[in-house]
């Protein structure tokens, strides 16, 4: 079972910018209720698309440059990465479908 990797704010660069594959970015933090609300999709989606995506999640409290350079106002925010560029954002505790129909978009 793959679970969503942690990134901070010094691996982001390598782990999400420099990835060959699209990135899922969940920024989360401790106290979000809808965080955790949305962590078991997020699980969900890493499992499914095992291999085409990478999934990991960063804690806003722990690493606020990288937040703030994205300009996360708030959070839960997902936001997909190809090829170094942010491509995609979902904000809020969305459903597994709703996030599924926007990673397809890039993936292939």
């Amino acid at each position: 079972m793959s679970a969503a990797v942690q990134v901070t704010d010094d691996s982001f660069k390598d782990e999400v910018l420099e990835s060959d594959v699209p990135v899922l970015v969940d920024f989360w933090a401790p106290w979000c209720g809808p965080c955790r609300m949305v962590a078991p999709v997020v699980d969900e989606i890493s499992q499914q698309y095992e291999g085409q995506i990478k999934v990991v999640k960063l804690n806003t409290d722990e690493n606020p440059n990288v937040a703030s350079q994205y300009g996360i106002r708030s959070i839960p925010t997902l936001m997909i990465f190809k090829g170094g560029e942010r491509v995609d954002m979902v904000v809020g505790a969305v459903p597994k479908a709703t996030l599924s129909n926007t990673i397809e978009k890039y993936l292939g």
